[in-house]
C-alpha cells in the first residue's frame, strides 16, 4: 500500500442522468425528459458550483441514429463549445445504457465495429477531448437487456447475458483504438457498478458466483481472463469461444481510470426462504428458487458500503479510481448523507493510500422513472443538484453542498448530525435489529422544532419527520405560546433547533368573523413573534399561509406574485402575517397552500364527507368554488425539502388539478364505492356560512411546480386511508 494521498487534492465531478434506453421499439431519453436537451444554460449553472470534471453524453443513438454520415452534430457542438469556454472538461460518454441506433443490439456481431466507427467520427469532431466512456456500465447494461428482459432486446439468456457483456467490451477496446487513431492521448475512464452480494449458507455457491461475476467488464479489460479465471468455465458454458476470450485477452485496454458506481441497493441478499419476502423479489437459477433483495433491508449489521467496495477494487487492481456516480433518490436529507458518506469514504481511502482521483455528484439535473428501471413512463422525477420542475433548474441544497465540496471539500448541514436510512434500524423490512433503535449516531442532535403539532399539519410533520429520520421536537399549545415573546424565546434556547416549522394558526374561517381578536393573535401575532425571534437566533423559519388571501376575481391559476386580496377576517390576518414575517425575517418560508386532505385525521373534508357518505347521510358542498385540494403527505414532503433547501419568501404548493367542493367530494365517493348521488351541489350563499369566500382560489407556481396530480394524490389517499387507524395513530406521534 502506498503513502497517504493528501486528501485537499481529491475532487468533486459532476455527471447527468443521460439514459437513452430502448424498451420495445420505444426509447426513453432523459435528455429530452429533463428539459436538459433544449436548455444550454445548465452549463452555466453547472460551472458556478466549481466543478470542473463533467460526465457528458454524445450518445450514438441521438446524434448519429440514421448513421455517422448523417450525424447530427450541432447539439454536441453546441454543448461541448460552452463547457470548453466554462473550463469544465468532459468525460464523453458514447452509450448510456443503451444499445445504439436501431439498425443494432448488443447481441449483434457488427455492433462493436459499428460502435467504433462513430468514435472515430466523435473524436475527430473534438480533438481536444482527453476522456471517454464508449460504454457505460456493461456488466449492468447486460443484466438488464439479456438476464432480465427489462430493456431491449428483452431476453432471459445466460448465453445471450454473456454474449452482451463480450460485444459491449469488445466494442469498448475496438472504439478506444480508433479514438486512439485519432488522439494518441486519449483516456478510458471505464464505469461499472461493482455492487456485492451476501446470501444464506444454501446459496454460498451463487453468492460466490456472483461476486467474481460482478468483475468481468474490468477483468476483460484488463486482459486477465484466461484459462485459469474463475469467469473461463462459466463464459465456455454460455457459448464463447475460447479462441475469442483469447483475442481479447490479446487485445486488452486496460482503463486509464477505474469509475466504480455505486448505490445503497447495489448490494444483494439471497435467500432461498421465500416465504419471507415479497413475491415479486422471488428468482432463481435452475438449481434453487431464491428472493433477491437489498442487503441493506435484511443484514442487521450495515454492510461496508461504498467504502468497502471501492477497497476491494483498489485491492484487486491497485489502479486509479474516481466515484463516478454518487446518487441518491429520495428526501433531501438523506440525498446529503449519502453524498457525504461517499465523500467521507473517498477521503478515509486516500488516507490509507488509494489512489482514489475523485467523487461524481450525479444526476445532478435529477432522472425520471428509475424506480421501474425505465420501463414505463409514469412521470415520478427524483431532483438532483438542481430540481427542473421550476421554470428553471432550481439549486438544491445539493448543489450548496457540491459547490462547497468542489471548492473548499468540506460542508456542513444541521440534517448530517444524524446518519442516513440505510444506517438506522427503520430500514429492515425482512429481519429484526440487533441493537436498541436509534434516531442518530451523534450527540447532540439540533432539531426541527414543530409549533402547533396537536393540528393536522403538525401531526403529519411529526410523522413524516419519524419516517425520514429528521430528529424533531414537538411544542404544543401548552408548552409554547407563539403569540407570546418570551414563552418563544426560552423555548427556542432550551431546545436549540435549527428550523421552525410553525403548524399552528387560527383555522376556524367562520368563527374568524365573530372572533377576529384571537384570528390575529395566532395567524399574526404568532408568526410575527416566532420571525423576531429567529431572525435573531439565525434560525430558519417555515409559516404557513392560504389561498383565502385572494378575492376570486382571477380565472386562472394564482402564482405567487399576485397581489392579495381578502375577502374575510381568516384571509386578512394571514395576508398581513406574510407581510409582517418577511419584513422581519426576509429569509423566511411561507408557503400558501389551500383545502387539505389526507389519511391521518378525522376532520379533512374528504375524510368527513366519505364518514357521512358511508352512514347514507347527505353531504353538502359548494358548486361555485373552484380550489386545488392539497395531500397533506405530499405537502409535508415538499415544505421539507425546501426548508433544507434553504428556500425563501412565498410559495404556492397545491396538488395540480381544479375542482369544485361539491366534485371532490363525488369524485371521492365514486373512488369509494359509495352514492355519489348523495352529495348535494349548493351555492356557497345557500350553505349560509358567516365568511365570504372566493369564487375561484387555485394556486398555481412560478416557482416550481413540486407536487403530483390530484389524481395521482387521490388514489394514494385511498391506498392509505383507514378511519379505524385514524384516532391511534395521532396519539402514537404525540405520546
Amino acid at each position: 500500500m502506498s503513502d497517504a494521498l493528501a486528501p485537499s487534492s481529491l475532487e468533486l465531478w459532476g455527471g447527468i442522468e443521460c439514459t437513452v434506453n430502448r424498451v420495445g421499439d420505444r426509447y426513453f431519453d432523459q435528455l429530452q425528459r429533463g428539459g436538459h436537451a433544449g436548455r444550454l444554460t445548465d452549463l452555466d449553472a453547472i460551472a458556478e458550483l466549481g466543478i470542473r470534471v463533467l460526465r457528458y453524453p454524445v450518445l450514438w443513438e441521438r446524434t448519429a441514429p440514421d448513421g455517422v454520415a448523417q450525424a447530427q452534430w450541432a447539439w454536441p457542438d453546441e454543448r461541448l463549445g460552452r463547457l470548453r469556454v466554462r473550463g469544465v472538461e468532459p468525460i464523453v460518454g458514447l452509450l448510456h445504457h443503451g444499445s445504439g441506433p436501431n439498425t443494432t443490439s448488443l447481441l449483434d456481431p457488427g455492433f462493436p465495429e459499428a460502435l467504433a466507427e462513430y468514435a472515430a467520427a466523435v473524436a475527430r469532431r473534438y480533438p481536444w477531448v482527453r476522456r471517454w466512456t464508449p460504454v457505460n456500465e456493461p456488466l449492468t447494461t447486460a443484466r438488464f437487456s439479456a438476464l432480465y428482459a427489462c430493456w431491449y432486446p428483452h431476453v432471459r439468456d445466460e448465453r445471450l447475458f454473456a454474449r452482451a457483456v463480450i460485444n459491449q467490451c469488445l466494442a469498448i477496446g475496438r472504439a478506444m483504438r480508433a479514438i486512439r487513431r485519432e488522439l494518441p492521448g486519449a483516456e478510458l475512464v471505464q464505469t461499472e457498478d461493482l455492487g456485492r452480494v451476501y446470501g444464506t449458507p444454501m446459496l454460498r455457491y451463487q453468492v460466490d458466483f456472483e461476486n467474481e461475476r460482478r468483475w468481468l467488464t474490468f477483468d476483460l479489460l484488463c486482459g486477465r481472463v484466461d484459462r485459469g479465471h474463475p469467469m473461463w468455465d462459466y463464459l465456455r458454458y454460455a457459448g464463447i469461444g475460447a479462441d475469442e476470450l483469447a483475442r481479447i485477452r490479446d487485445e486488452s485496454c486496460p482503463p486509464d481510470l477505474l469509475g466504480i458506481n455505486h448505490y445503497v441497493t447495489s448490494e444483494r441478499w439471497l435467500d432461498e426462504r421465500l416465504e419471507r419476502y415479497p413475491p415479486a423479489t422471488h428468482g432463481g437459477n435452475g438449481r434453487h428458487l431464491y428472493a433477491d433483495v437489498e442487503a441493506v433491508r435484511v443484514l442487521p449489521e450495515p454492510t461496508a458500503g461504498p467504502g468497502g467496495v471501492i477497497g476491494e477494487a483498489w485491492e484487486r487492481y491497485a489502479m486509479p479510481m474516481a466515484i463516478t456516480e454518487a446518487h441518491l433518490g429520495g428526501p433531501r436529507e438523506q440525498q446529503l448523507r449519502w453524498l457525504h458518506e461517499v465523500w467521507q469514504a473517498a477521503l478515509s481511502l486516500r488516507a490509507r493510500g488509494a489512489d482514489v482521483r475523485a467523487v461524481t455528484v450525479w444526476s445532478l439535473l435529477g432522472a425520471f422513472d428509475w424506480h421501474n428501471l425505465v420501463t414505463r413512463d409514469e412521470g415520478r422525477y427524483e431532483p438532483g443538484a438542481f430540481d427542473v420542475r421550476a421554470p428553471r433548474p432550481r439549486g438544491t441544497a445539493l448543489a450548496r453542498m457540491a459547490r462547497d465540496l468542489a471548492t473548499t471539500g468540506e460542508h456542513t448541514h444541521p440534517v448530517l448530525e444524524t446518519d442516513g436510512w440505510w444506517r438506522g434500524d427503520g430500514r429492515l423490512l425482512h429481519s429484526q435489529p440487533s441493537l436498541p433503535p436509534s434516531l442518530t449516531n451523534r450527540a447532540p442532535v439540533r432539531p426541527l422544532l414543530i409549533a402547533g403539532a396537536g393540528g393536522t399539519l403538525g401531526r403529519a410533520f411529526a410523522r413524516i419527520c419519524a419516517e425520514r429520520q429528521l430528529p424533531y421536537r414537538i411544542a404544543l399549545r401548552h408548552e409554547l405560546d407563539i403569540s407570546d415573546a418570551d414563552s418563544v424565546a426560552r423555548f427556542l434556547d432550551s431546545v436549540q433547533p435549527w428550523a421552525v416549522a410553525n403548524a399552528s394558526g387560527y383555522v376556524r374561517v367562520d368563527d374568524a368573523e365573530l372572533d377576529s381578536a384571537a384570528c390575529e393573535r395566532d395567524n399574526l401575532l404568532g408568526p410575527t413573534v416566532l420571525a423576531d425571534a429567529c431572525a435573531r437566533r439565525g434560525i430558519a423559519l417555515l409559516t404557513f399561509s392560504t389561498d383565502l388571501v385572494f378575492d376570486g376575481a382571477c380565472r386562472s391559476p394564482y402564482l405567487e406574485s399576485a397581489r392579495p386580496r381578502p375577502l374575510g377576517v381568516y384571509g386578512r390576518s394571514k395576508a398581513e402575517a406574510e407581510r409582517r414575517v418577511l419584513e422581519r425575517m426576509p429569509d423566511a418560508l411561507i408557503v400558501r397552500t389551500s383545502a387539505f386532505f389526507g389519511p391521518w385525521d378525522a376532520y379533512n373534508f374528504v375524510t368527513c364527507a366519505l364518514r357521512a357518505l358511508r352512514d347514507g347521510i347527505p353531504v353538502e358542498a359548494a358548486e361555485d368554488q373552484v380550489v386545488s385540494p392539497t395531500y397533506v403527505p405530499d405537502l409535508v414532503d415538499a415544505v421539507l425539502d425546501l426548508l433544507i433547501d434553504a428556500e425563501r419568501g412565498v410559495w404556492h404548493l397545491a396538488n395540480a388539478g381544479a375542482v369544485t367542493w361539491a366534485e371532490l367530494a363525488r369524485e371521492a365517493a365514486g373512488r369509494a364505492g359509495l352514492d355519489a348521488s348523495l352529495v348535494i351541489a349548493q351555492s356557497d350563499g345557500a350553505l349560509e356560512r358567516m365568511a365570504p369566500r372566493p369564487a375561484y382560489s387555485v394556486l398555481g407556481s412560478e416557482r416550481g411546480a413540486l407536487l403530483p396530480t390530484l389524481d395521482d394524490a387521490l388514489g394514494r389517499y385511498f391506498a392509505q386511508y383507514d378511519e379505524s387507524r385514524i384516532a391511534s395513530a395521532n396519539s402514537h406521534i404525540l405520546q
